[in-house]
């Protein structure tokens, strides 16, 4: 035990667990020791008694991870409460294995000034259970003209900007906003796709031509990925491509990290595992934006995981009213529900990745990029911890999920991992499935299956 000052109440000790933490170079049974929220210690071992007065979590069976943080979530609040909202959002993240979120500002009203960051903070805060990160836009009204109040909205607790849903429009914005913002550690986020294909509804290729429909090319993406890769050489600010889909991108992200460019980018699992032709019977319910691609695309992404060049697990959840998801194909709305299915969905499409490369994914370099708590399970740092079953077979049932989204592509699918714990500053908020405080005297032999 380290030297501290221990306080008797919500005092906790998560025992017989395996700790995986990729900063630490650590793989191995500890016990994770909690005192007012913080890790003070990783004993060696399950220790039969530590403090006879502090709670003890018999994580057996578990893989223990710093917290998982999904950067690219949307809850849809304010505007559209019958998709998502903030307390929705935040139970199906804990039901997903997720100990914070952040949150995209594509809602109606758009997060694009600090009162409706501070808003969201107070929102999530009331709300309890996984931190709430806001990400600002970039541009007032996302309309891509004129630089939004970004210095005020870091300061009201924005950790990123973006005008995710579309690309920045104006070069000349984005050129000014980052240099503007150029002494700030918050990135800026880039949703990389040409305006000009806005009238496709899927990706260009075989499935397209027979269906056909108007489909985008992955050069619109990779042209606008390049773009903004440009501006982030030249104004010197941290950078990051989300829901990166195509080969192409792939190949300018390579380009940038052998120009020493600050650039980081992030995958979805349905971009690593499924391709177009599953559209090709109109299926309008797993329309996404960027769409999936080819067969040759996810395999790239899985291949740029593998080598690092993409180093960012996100879910990219973004749910819909079934309705809206059944409209005719070139209607329905784009995107679906991932929180509760992102961590098993993604094991389930990498699973030759070395076990700390996955943790260090879905954790420490999501805290780094977001420049927030956590990433680590250290002395000394949040008692934000993940705990996961590697083989524990479940098929995903979308009707049990929290989240108001009930469509997903995956719905009907096994997976092998399934998320098992989630504690939040030491406060255990999901065990096995369970989001309630009883869930705490469930032994782990009995856990959901």
């Amino acid at each position: 035990m380290i030297g501290v000052n221990l306080d008797r109440s919500g005092n906790r000790d998560f025992v017989g667990g395996r700790v995986v933490d990729p900063g630490l170079g650590l793989d191995a049974i500890r016990t994770i020791v909690v005192r007012r929220g913080k890790v003070v210690a990783l004993l060696e071992g399950a220790p039969a008694a530590i403090d006879a007065e502090c709670e003890r979590i018999d994580c057996a069976g578990m893989v223990l991870c710093p917290g998982f943080i999904d950067p690219h979530v949307h809850l849809r609040e304010p505007g559209d409460l019958h998709k998502e909202t903030v307390a929705s959002g935040l139970a199906a993240a804990a039901a997903g294995g997720f100990t914070a979120v952040a949150a995209m500002p594509n809602t109606r009203p758009p997060i694009d000034t600090p009162d409706r960051v501070a808003a969201l903070v107070r929102e999530a805060k009331a709300a309890g259970g996984p931190h709430c990160y806001p990400i600002g836009a970039v541009s007032v009204g996302r309309e891509g003209l004129e630089i939004a109040a970004l210095r005020g909205m870091a300061a009201s607790g924005a950790v990123a900007f973006s005008d995710d849903g579309a690309a920045t429009r104006s070069l000349k914005t984005l050129y000014n906003a980052a240099r503007y913002t150029a002494d700030l550690p918050q990135p800026f986020l880039s949703h990389c796709e040409d305006p000009s294909f806005a009238d496709a509804v899927m990706h260009e290729g075989a499935t397209s031509e027979k269906l056909g429909l108007a489909g985008s090319p992955p050069v619109a993406e990779a042209a606008i990925a390049a773009r903004d890769i440009l501006v982030a050489q030249a104004t010197k600010k941290a950078w990051h491509l989300c829901h990166v889909s195509a080969a192409q991108t792939v190949e300018v992200l390579r380009w940038a990290r052998a120009a020493c460019i600050a650039v980081t980018a992030e995958v979805t699992p349905h971009h690593l595992q499924l391709d177009d032709e599953r559209l090709a019977g109109f299926q309008a319910r797993d329309r996404v934006n960027p769409p999936l691609r080819s067969a040759a695309d996810t395999a790239a992404l899985r291949q740029a995981v593998a080598d690092g060049v993409i180093t960012v697990f996100a879910s990219d959840h973004a749910p819909h009213g079934a309705d809206e998801k059944d409209a005719p194909f070139a209607h329905a709305c784009v995107g679906f529900t991932g929180l509760e299915v992102a961590v098993a969905a993604t094991f389930h499409a990498l699973p030759q990745l070395p076990l700390a490369v996955m943790v260090a994914n879905f954790s420490t370099n999501p805290a780094a990029l977001l420049h927030v708590p956590g990433g680590t399970l250290a002395p000394g740092s949040p008692a934000d911890i993940t705990g996961l079953y590697l083989q524990r077979p479940w098929t995903v049932e979308p009707r049990d999920f929290r989240s108001k989204g009930r469509v997903t592509p995956f719905a009907g699918m096994t997976f092998a991992v399934r998320p098992a714990l989630v504690v939040v500053g030491g406060n255990v908020i999901m065990r096995d499935g369970d989001l309630s405080a009883s869930a705490l005297a469930k032994p782990a032999a009995k856990a959901k299956t």
